[in-house]
């Protein structure tokens, strides 16, 4: 049995969902994948409301021994200095907010961050960086990045697509002992300028950014691809969030 007396806390931002059967009202939410990858490896997940005061969040914040920045829909381009190109209904602006927040505290703080997806580009672009907003018709030449896991596409969410080259020097190499990785693929944007000094320690052979890390910081990874639901298959996927774990206790 886990001691959750020492378990790290690892704080987890809300989005926005809609209650299935009281439609009209809005629910703070987050994939249950997540707080299983996390509880899995001996951490204990909250999960953060939306729109808290500033002094709230940052009370949450302190709480926190670590932050999981998870997947979700697109951020919102004006962040980032562009324009923007594609469906907008999926964007939460009230979540960029916040997260960009925890972000720049977190960087400045030293206090793990394992961003996955969405969570890596956020954490791009709290730090100066912008996106590719849309793969397909920004980067043809690429191969096909945003599998979905609907029965109609032919893939389900733990399909492992395509390979990942990792940085030998970097924490994320070390950590899962490889510098090549097959992974699963869910995205149709992608990490564009890289603000230092953010370090891009992974890529997929058609260049797209697949991981990144702050080199200097205790624990501050983020990666495109989705361990969170591999974790009871993949050795690789469970080393991530036992390092974030591990770093939230201070190892």
């Amino acid at each position: 049995m886990t001691d959750t007396a020492n378990a790290p806390l690892i704080g987890i931002l809300a989005r926005h969902d809609k209650s299935v059967t009281y439609r009209q009202s809005a629910v703070n939410a987050q994939n249950e994948a997540y707080l299983h990858a996390v509880t899995q490896a001996g951490g204990i997940p909250f999960i953060i409301p939306l729109n808290l005061p500033e002094s709230a969040l940052r009370r949450l914040y302190d709480l926190s021994d670590g932050l999981l920045f998870a997947g979700g829909g697109d951020i919102d381009p004006v962040l980032y200095g562009a324009e923007p190109r594609g469906d907008e209904s999926d964007m939460q602006r009230d979540r960029d907010d916040a997260e960009i927040q925890l972000v720049r505290w977190a960087a400045a703080d030293n206090k793990p961050v394992l961003a996955i997806c969405r969570g890596t580009q956020i954490i791009a672009v709290a730090l100066g960086g912008s996106l590719v907003q849309d793969l397909p018709s920004e980067m043809p030449q690429a191969e096909r990045h945003h599998h979905r896991y609907l029965a109609a596409d032919g893939h389900k969410i733990t399909d492992l697509i395509h390979d990942v080259e990792l940085t030998p020097s970097a924490k994320l190499s070390r950590i899962l002992g490889v510098t090549r990785l097959r992974v699963n693929s869910m995205h149709h944007q992608a990490v564009k300028d890289v603000p230092s000094p953010l370090t891009v320690v992974a890529r997929s052979e058609d260049g797209v950014i697949e991981a990144v890390e702050l080199p200097a910081h205790r624990f501050f990874v983020g990666v495109q691809w989705h361990p969170e639901v591999l974790v009871d298959t993949d050795p690789a996927a469970r080393a991530i969030f036992s390092a974030l774990v591990s770093a939230g206790n201070g190892q």
